[in-house]
């Protein structure tokens, strides 16, 4: 059976002590155990926030109520989907330090003694990074979005939006804004395990923004350059901090 040997734990000393190697199978196993329980959280925090869906749905309308009176819904099941919808984003913003701590608990066995010490501040920084990114949707990006889009043809037409299709707009821009928003933690995790570093970010720093340009104009609802810069300067300036983090990361040399 093939085997996948992680990293040896660097002692305090600078030295590494040898670790058991780990087969393939059961890095499998691991992975399996590790997304079940972050599966689970989930359903947990959802279940949690479907009791609050009412209170969560009417806070996500008020950045529309300038623009409209009301919303309607066109089949018996969307007000049932769109409670779901809100719980559904809710939950992922409640379980994410526990999705986080899984992820940093199937890295760990290959980071050193202290760098395992920063497990904390890593699932504490990614998850206000997450809810960052959300908060940064509502309060920013959607009322600019809203007042284009809805002023589009206004003095011709009378929006009349239902509920589901708003909420799926509304969650899918808060979710993407939340994932895009972990931008610094990815770097830092893959500098720490040594698959990035900061003179490699530096060095495609003009790549990375034209990538990053392309990520804004899909993650924005509008195509107008309000939005698309709105989006970008957060990112432009979420990588700066990456490359700060990757640097940060770098494992120092041992003394002598």
């Amino acid at each position: 059976m093939p085997t996948i040997a992680p990293p040896p734990t660097r002692m305090p000393s600078g030295e590494r002590s040898p670790e058991r190697a780990f087969t393939l199978v059961e890095h499998l196993e691991e992975l399996r155990h590790r997304l079940g329980v972050s599966a689970l959280a989930v359903l947990v925090a959802v279940g949690l926030s479907l009791s609050h869906a009412p209170w969560i749905l009417a806070w996500l309308r008020r950045p529309a109520e300038p623009f409209l009176w009301r919303f309607a819904f066109f089949s018996p099941t969307e007000p049932v989907l769109a409670y779901l919808q809100v719980s559904v984003l809710a939950g992922l913003v409640l379980a994410m330090p526990v999705i986080l701590w899984q992820v940093w608990a199937f890295v760990r066995s290959g980071l050193t003694a202290r760098e395992r010490s920063l497990g904390a501040a890593f699932v504490w920084w990614g998850s206000v990074q997450f809810l960052a990114g959300s908060l940064f949707a509502y309060y920013v990006l959607l009322p600019v979005s809203l007042r284009l889009l809805l002023g589009i043809g206004r003095a011709h037409f009378e929006p009349m939006i239902s509920i589901a299709r708003y909420v799926s707009f509304v969650t899918t821009l808060a979710l993407w804004c939340g994932v895009v928003f972990e931008l610094p933690v990815v770097v830092w995790l893959l500098a720490t395990v040594g698959i990035v570093t900061a003179e490699w970010l530096r060095q495609h720093r003009a790549y990375a923004i034209l990538v990053l340009v392309i990520l804004a104009a899909v993650i924005t609802p509008t195509t107008d350059p309000v939005n698309l810069i709105l989006m970008t300067l957060p990112l432009i300036g979420l990588y700066e901090v990456s490359i700060a983090m990757a640097r940060w990361a770098v494992p120092r040399a041992p003394s002598s």
